[in-house]
């Protein structure tokens, strides 16, 4: 049945034509009814289909013929005209007249008495020839003949049908004039070889307008024939499109049903089906009634039984979503499936991933249209979810609230940096530096981009980024050194929280070892490093002073003990640095030894505890036999934990540093966003605003809009979304989220695709 509709669609879409869409009614067609339904409609439409090409290609091949009559006979006819009038002008040279020019044989006296066998007689081959093999069909005519044969082609001005192919080429008629039988065969079998089409044509004129009348004729019967037999299948097809996509969705669920049966198990001597499968503890109490309500609409005299079984598998993982969660829980899901009942980052993703992809694109402009973009995805969702849409619209449709939260979070962090379209705007409060000269106002202080601004007023911006401090001399200083800081501390603070989240798998987990053996000397290790230079960089904000934090952290590894003079930050500050660098230290044999040593203690109790048990019940073949399998499932080799143990430690030192680096990429790509946005802004609009030409100014908006789309919303929103979506993969789930669970798939008819039809 999948089949025959797939036949119908093919059909359908060959015709031009759509499926139109009909909701699923229960009171429609069975299933039975249905299969006989469609081997009917396929058997009359294959024989419509089979009539319809059978006169198809006779059409085309009474086109063709016509057009050998038409262009062979004007060949002949020409060529005879000419032999007349060459004929007339030699009688006239000659002084004869007509009438003795009737009188005069045709052949010589010695022409005649040649005896009638050895009279050679010209004959002819007439048909057609796709134009691309014209050339060398002729060079093999002349090779194979040695030149004893005369070739004329005339081309088709128009593409014709091919009686073999069906598709529309542009082909040659051709007369080939030969002498002898021998030559005959071997022209027809090149021919052949060449997939030429020959027709009959007669000599004579009178009898060539004969045949000229009645393939006119045959052809306008055909072509009305023609026309019956495409409205005869154009409305079989109307009324198969009317039900197709009810008739593909009956299948598909009975498809879907028949799979699902088939990987139940029979129980031979109950007579009964077994189904052994997953559901939600929530789910139970409905899927309950659902077997009672069968039970009751089958008429069934025995009940389903629900039995709940106990199993050492491990469940898969189930996060109940909707239309807002089920897009940042499938980013989380990209990199790997949660393991049954560890912690869901997905949650946090909710918050951390568009704050995260708002550091790098902030611009309360851009974040503007990128909410008008989300809103309108938003707000016609649901005509947009019944429609079947592209590729790339069928991701921005499933990402909506991604891209809605994105925009509200560009939105906000735009007003911190306060760029809107790179041009800042004091909307909270008065700037807290003027110009030196009080002559000159801020916007137009000549000495900017000079010798600086004057402070004034020791009460901050009340809101993000000062606005003086555009277009400054001290610009670009100032914004790399707050965002490369602010990147850092992002960075340590989302650590940290996965850090945290594996402490709480573990105690949910009961895993004493991890939280002793793992959290807390990975927490240990992570702030006593990069937290201590977070901690540098709040106090050094605070504080107000000049310190250079670079010579702080290198030397509190090269020379701990060594005076640090001017870069010092609070008092005690070498000891503290000593004792952060001991407790780094200790931590890393804290995260390789301790584990795989406790772990083979606990083993070797274990399989000695096990020996007494199998002295004292060696005599009982069933506890033998459960012992050995319990030993197989717990095998320990300690090289194995030892060395899985050591790339463990070894992966989260390296990558404490490597992770807090990588949280660079947060100033990096905020600072491009920055810049492009200003040089467009600079360059382009305002460049063409130094012109009084509207026309000018019109193209200058133009192409600022155009690069503004193309680069900073669509390039730099991609870019900007797969650092964020690295950033969680990477630096933060590789704290906690192992991801090696595998994800429950449910039968439901919501969920089947066009995908489960193959």
């Amino acid at each position: 049945m999948s089949r025959k509709i797939r036949y119908f669609q093919d059909q359908i879409t060959k015709s031009g034509r759509t499926a139109a869409y009909r909701p699923l009614r229960d009171k429609d067609i069975g299933v039975d009814e249905l299969e006989a339904k469609l081997t009917d409609l396929e058997a009359e439409l294959l024989e419509i289909n089979a009539n319809t090409d059978k006169l198809q290609r006779t059409h085309s091949e009474l086109t063709e013929f016509q057009l050998v009559l038409h262009k062979a006979g004007a060949f002949f006819s020409s060529v005879r005209n000419a032999a007349n009038t060459v004929q007339q002008r030699a009688d006239i040279e000659n002084g004869s007249s007509i009438g003795e020019a009737i009188d005069r044989p045709l052949l010589q006296e010695q022409e005649m008495q040649t005896e009638p066998s050895k009279q050679a007689r010209l004959g002819f081959i007439t048909g057609v020839i796709p134009k691309i093999k014209a050339a060398s069909f002729e060079r093999i005519l002349f090779r194979a003949t040695r030149g004893n044969m005369f070739l004329k082609q005339a081309s088709i001005e128009d593409a014709v049908v091919d009686p073999a192919t069906g598709e529309k080429i542009e082909k040659t008629v051709f007369v080939i004039f030969f002498s002898g039988e021998r030559a005959k065969t071997k022209i027809s079998k090149i021919c052949d070889a060449f997939g030429a089409n020959c027709y009959p044509f007669p000599e004579e004129s009178s009898r060539q307008g004969h045949m000229k009348t009645e393939v006119d004729n045959r052809l306008l019967d055909l072509q009305h024939t023609l026309d019956a037999g495409i409205n005869h299948r154009d409305n079989v097809l109307n009324s198969i499109g009317n039900n197709l996509d009810q008739w593909t969705v009956m299948v598909r669920r009975e498809k879907a049903v028949y799979h699902t049966l088939n990987m139940l198990s029979i129980d031979v001597t109950r007579k009964c089906l077994v189904a052994e499968g997953w559901c939600p503890v929530s789910a139970k109490p409905k899927i309950q009634d659902a077997l009672q309500r069968a039970a009751f609409v089958s008429n069934s005299q025995v009940n389903t039984i629900f039995q709940v079984l106990h199993t050492k598998e491990s469940p898969p993982s189930y996060f109940e979503t909707n239309k807002f969660t089920n897009a940042f829980q499938e980013i989380v899901e990209a990199y790997g499936v949660g393991r049954y009942q560890e912690a869901n980052p997905g949650c946090f993703t909710i918050i951390t991933f568009p704050f995260l992809f708002a550091v790098m694109f902030g611009d309360w402009g851009h974040g503007i249209c990128l909410l008008l973009g989300a809103l309108y995805l938003v707000l016609n969702e649901k005509k947009l979810g019944s429609k079947k849409l592209g590729d790339i619209m069928e991701m921005a449709y499933g990402g909506r609230y991604v891209i809605l939260l994105m925009a509200i979070f560009s939105i906000y962090t735009g007003f911190i940096y306060n760029e809107f379209f790179s041009v800042p705007f004091g909307f909270f409060g008065g700037s807290a530096y003027r110009c030196p000269d009080s002559q000159y106002s801020i916007e137009s202080c000549p000495m900017a981009t000079t010798s600086g601004m004057e402070k004034w007023s020791y009460e901050p911006y009340a809101f993000g980024v000062d606005p003086i401090w555009h277009g400054s001399r001290s610009e670009l200083p100032f914004t790399n050194s707050l965002k490369m800081k602010m990147s850092i501390l992002l960075g340590i603070a989302q650590m940290n929280l996965g850090i945290l989240l594996s402490y709480f798998n573990a105690r949910y987990f009961r895993s004493a070892l991890d939280v002793w053996y793992q959290f807390i000397p990975q927490l240990l290790f992570l702030n006593a490093l990069f937290g201590y230079l977070s901690f540098l960089i709040v106090l050094k904000w605070c504080q107000g002073s000049k310190p250079d934090l670079y010579h702080v952290m290198i030397y509190m590894f090269l020379s701990p003990t060594e005076d640090l003079g001017e870069n010092q930050l609070f008092m005690g500050q070498t000891f503290v640095q000593i004792v952060l660098l001991l407790v780094a230290l200790v931590a890393v044999p804290w995260m390789l030894f301790p584990k795989p040593l406790i772990l083979r203690k606990r083993h070797v109790q274990k399989m000695q505890g096990r020996a007494y048990g199998m002295l004292r019940e060696s005599d009982t073949e069933s506890t033998d036999l459960e012992i050995d399998g319990e030993h197989d499932e717990e095998e320990f080799e300690f090289g194995e934990v030892l060395v899985h143990q050591m790339i463990h430690t070894i992966e989260f030192v390296l990558g404490a540093v490597s992770n807090t680096a990588s949280y660079l990429r947060l100033w990096a790509l905020s600072l491009a966003h920055a810049q492009l946005s200003a040089v467009f802004y600079d360059r382009v609009l305002m460049f063409a605003w130094g012109y009084t030409n509207p026309i000018i100014r019109l193209i200058g908006l133009i192409v600022f809009a155009s690069v503004t789309f193309g680069v900073l919303l669509l390039m730099e929103t991609l870019s900007a979304f797969l650092h964020a979506l690295r950033l969680h993969w990477v630096e933060f789930q590789n704290k906690f989220y192992l991801g090696d669970g595998y994800k429950f798939q449910p039968f439901s008819f919501r969920t089947l695709s066009e995908e489960d039809d193959l």
